[in-house]
């Protein structure tokens, strides 16, 4: 039965079929397409749909409001009476639990839809613009970023359509309370003009920023979200984004630092990036300064300058300090790795010093139990890989640095 029954499961992600739609040419555009990287918090961990043949979900947003359109396509479906009681998989129920309210079926509607997606504008304030211009020497595109909060006229509902992204890009995604204040928004646009001359918008990227208490009367805003949509991404669109973020608050007095939630790798690559090129203005990170080991004042002055806390601020060292050191001056480049490796090591010789005390009031077998258990053995050989898969990420920053 098991084998008969294969060919009606299909892998979720490659069914689903997503596009940003300017035009109704777009409709029919295979260029236009992208694909989700992933769709467990929608169809099960498994990620499959059971019981269609020739399966296809279109999943089609307006490229400016985000009115959605939801069409599910097959040539032909399992019937319980014929497949002993079998049940294809209601795949409508599954998107109708996480897709925001007035979605529409109907690709007539859709397309109704999209010309009233000519007249949309972005919500809430305009706090930055940025030209980029593709490293072929293609036409420039113009980019805006948009501030936001829970109270701004209109945002809340398109909010609702823009999250759904979140599910297909971010594993174990939430959505957020909208009914909590202290949520705020930061949304990037395409500014184009259409075949027709006039201005469009085209949503391109997003994050969400929480601004948490911080004792007398201060706020540490932490970014929490961030997502660039497929269409955008490698334009260097989300560094722009942080720069934005980093610019609305640092002026504020009552912000202490910005904090980051569970950066993504890729993510906390951006931020290094951008960090890194920030605090190269700084006179403590002053490339005579490095060799001399990460100081009080660059922790200081990272924080004061540009809100970056004194943890990031020591990366952010380890990288300038890689950018200025001379890879082939064995001396150098050893006196680098021993300072990084010495902060890696910090907790291990901790956790040697408290193994140390126990020896001495357990009995033999007990100490060699907790040794085992300890993981101490194994501690050196993660940290050796920890230290060459840090200094990997580390070059790929300066690399970019050094080709701004």
């Amino acid at each position: 039965m098991a084998d008969a029954l294969e060919h009606l499961v299909v892998d979720g992600n490659e069914v689903l079929e997503m596009k940003l739609v300017r035009s109704v040419a777009d409709i029919e555009n295979d260029d236009t397409s992208f694909g989700p990287e992933m769709c467990h918090q929608v169809f099960g961990e498994n990620e499959n749909i059971f019981g269609y043949t020739d399966l296809k979900i279109k999943l089609y947003y307006s490229a400016g409001n985000l009115k959605t359109y939801l069409g599910i396509l097959y040539s032909d479906m399992i019937e319980p009476k014929k497949s002993g009681g079998l049940k294809a998989d209601d795949i409508e129920g599954a998107l109708k639990n996480v897709l925001a309210p007035g979605y529409v079926t109907n690709l007539d509607v859709f397309v109704s839809l999209l010309e009233k997606d000519k007249l949309f504008t972005p919500q809430g304030e305009l706090i930055n613009s940025f030209t980029i211009t593709p490293y072929d020497g293609g036409e420039s595109r113009t980019f805006e970023v948009y501030y936001c909060e829970t109270s701004t006229p209109g945002f809340l509902s398109y909010h609702e359509r823009l999250q759904t992204f979140l599910l297909w890009y971010v594993d174990a995604a939430s959505f957020i309370d909208v009914d909590d204040d202290l949520w705020t928004f930061f949304t990037v646009f395409e500014k184009y003009r259409s075949s027709e001359g006039s201005t469009r918008y085209a949503t391109a990227a997003y994050a969400t920023v929480y601004r948490y208490y911080a004792y007398p009367q201060h706020t540490r805003p932490r970014v929490s979200q961030v997502l660039t949509l497929p269409p955008f991404r490698k334009m260097g669109i989300c560094a722009h984004l942080l720069q934005a973020i980093y610019s609305h608050y640092i002026i504020q007095p009552e912000v202490v630092d910005i904090t980051v939630e569970d950066p993504s790798k890729d993510f906390q690559r951006i931020r290094d990036y951008v960090d890194s090129k920030y605090c190269e203005s700084l006179p403590a990170f002053h490339p005579s300064k490095l060799t001399q080991g990460f100081s009080e004042e660059m922790a200081k002055q990272a924080c004061s300058k540009f809100k970056i806390n004194k943890k990031q601020a020591r990366r952010i060292y380890e990288i300038l300090r890689l950018k200025n050191t001379n890879l082939s001056d064995k001396t150098a480049y050893l006196n680098y790795r021993l300072d990084v490796k010495n902060r890696l090591n910090a907790p291990f010789q901790k956790k040697k010093l408290e193994m140390k005390k126990l020896e001495k009031v357990l009995k033999p077998e007990e100490f060699a139990a907790t040794l085992n258990s300890s993981g101490l053995a194994e501690t050196q050989a993660r940290l050796s890989a920890h230290y060459l898969a840090l200094e990997a990420d580390y070059r790929r920053v300066v690399h970019r640095l050094e080709h701004d």
